[in-house]
């Protein structure tokens, strides 16, 4: 028994910020940002919009396609660093939304990797049997804590959420292998200051902008690309695959030249790479259910095709999955 995908979604905000936008907040330009990131636009939420809001919209196109009814939901995961609130969990408020009444909802912190370890975590609750169907979701609103006064960072970060829909099912389809791992003596070189206990919001907090993301891109840029690689070799060779099995390789977006970086590495190529970070820029957690969604929904991923899902973020955190489809 294993988990397997059996419906995706996916669900961003209207409002697009393009490279020339940024031009007109910092001192950049379109050419620079693009050469550096690959991103050309980003998606970003209105007044009113919240993570709980993309996220609800992905997981109901995501059961709709499973053809599955809310009640029939056991587990609702959201990965995410950017909650509604601090508590209740967003995964409850999308409880709440979708009338899951028989669902155990809980949210999960580990920034870009976030959608890979809830994906692990829902296939080890179905392989114990403990539940049939779960609902795993990667959402964010980065740019309510995006310093867009930053030329660094405001370019990167984009809003958004991707949604599947695990079932337990027996065979050889669904979730092959998982694979994650940490280093929280790095936590420094991606992470937001203030806003929790540690540095709660006060008018010096606000005064010194403490409550945006802080990276150090260049750093994080090396060991990103080093993670990357050893976690899809992890679930490669953890799934009796070599990368010539690979057809589809959907790495998270953050970065166009970190992507190329380990498909090099990995030896995968272009054609088997899917990249979309130049519409939506990096969505964190949201960035690689995004891309699933995408990539089935247009008709790219066929049955039967091997599919490894790889992601590095704050924490650090990184992991990797290898699919059946």
């Amino acid at each position: 028994m294993r988990g397997r995908v059996v419906g995706t979604g996916s669900a961003v905000p209207e409002k697009i910020l393009t490279n020339f936008d940024i031009e007109k907040l910092v001192d950049t330009n379109d050419e620079w940002i693009r050469t550096r990131t690959g991103i050309r636009e980003r998606r970003i939420a209105g007044e009113g919009e919240y993570t709980s809001t993309f996220a609800t919209i992905a997981a109901k196109k995501a059961m709709e396609m499973a053809e599955i009814l809310a009640s029939e939901i056991d587990l609702i995961i959201v990965a995410t660093v950017t909650p509604d609130f601090p508590f209740p969990g967003t995964s409850c408020l999308v409880q709440d939304s979708i009338n899951a009444v028989n669902a155990t909802a809980f949210d999960i912190s580990a920034a870009c990797s976030g959608f890979i370890y809830g994906l692990s975590i829902a296939d080890k609750y179905i392989k114990t049997g403990a539940i049939k169907n779960a609902l795993v979701i990667g959402g964010e609103v980065l740019s309510k804590i995006t310093d867009w006064s930053d030329r660094n960072t405001c370019a990167l970060f984009g809003d958004g959420a991707g949604a599947v829909v695990l079932s337990a099912e027996s065979g050889s389809r669904g979730i092959l292998e998982t694979f994650h791992k940490s280093d929280g003596s790095k936590w420094e070189l991606l992470y937001q200051p203030a806003a929790g206990i540690r540095n709660p919001v006060t008018q010096k907090v606000i005064d010194e902008r403490l409550m945006y993301i802080n990276m150090q891109g260049n750093e994080v840029f090396k060991l990103a690309v080093k993670a990357m690689e050893e976690a899809a070799v992890k679930v490669l060779k953890a799934s009796s695959m070599t990368i010539e099995d690979v057809d589809l390789f959907i790495p998270h977006q953050a970065n166009l030249r970190i992507i190329d970086a380990v498909a090099r590495r990995l030896g995968v190529p272009s054609e088997k790479v899917y990249i979309n970070i130049d519409h939506y820029g990096n969505t964190s957690a949201g960035s690689i259910p995004i891309a699933l969604d995408e990539a089935n929904r247009k008709g790219i991923i066929k049955e039967g095709n091997n599919i490894i899902l790889d992601a590095f973020g704050g924490g650090l955190t990184w992991g990797a999955v290898s699919i059946c489809w």
